[in-house]
């Protein structure tokens, strides 16, 4: 097995690639805290190294984040052997098959009457949002919508990146008020 390594914009986060799908396609899951790992082995085990913050399993990779002042160069390698074991021994990226219990979706909130503001909203970050953000090591989830500000979630290597207000503001924001002249900013949420 062959994992691939990538750097993000996020100093304190590694992208890892396995080369192959870890979970189904649109699924993601976001651990924060070794607490919230019952549904997964392998990130419960990622925790285990000293000085993991995060874990962040996309479709076809796993984001890895550590403490910031922490040289990356012994803790990628311990990184390494634990996903390496964990599917040459023939072990499941969750423990249940498309459920991560830490991730169940927050309701989403906006006002009816701006559904079809909101469906472009979510059709433009689909297509073209989260891909690249998927690019970085991480993913963006639709919130909320409210007064023209889209409210959003960063997962993954984003969160906590330092140059993800700049992407937001800059990238995010203006692709959408450009093509939704209604959304006037965008905001995240916890």
């Amino acid at each position: 097995m062959f994992i691939q390594i990538e750097e993000t914009p996020n100093p304190n986060t590694l992208k890892f690639l396995p080369g192959f799908a870890i979970l189904n396609e649109g699924e993601t899951a976001d651990f924060s805290n070794a607490d919230e790992t019952k549904n997964s082995k392998l990130a419960a085990n990622l925790f285990q190294i000293e000085h993991v913050v995060r874990v962040f399993f996309g479709h076809d990779f796993i984001s890895v984040t550590k403490l910031g002042g922490i040289n990356w160069d012994i803790l990628k390698v311990e990184v390494l052997t634990i996903i390496m074991n964990h599917f040459t021994s023939g072990g499941k990226t969750l423990d249940k098959e498309g459920v991560n219990d830490n991730n169940v979706p927050d309701e989403e909130f906006f006002d009816e009457n701006d559904i079809e503001i909101v469906n472009k909203i979510k059709e433009l970050m689909e297509s073209y949002i989260k891909p690249a953000v998927a690019q970085d090591g991480g993913d963006i989830k639709f919130r909320g919508y409210k007064d023209g500000i889209v409210y959003v979630e960063l997962q993954g290597a984003c969160s906590g990146c330092p140059s993800a207000a700049i992407t937001l503001k800059q990238g995010v924001q203006n692709m959408l008020s450009y093509h939704i002249p209604e959304v006037a900013g965008i905001e995240t949420t916890l």
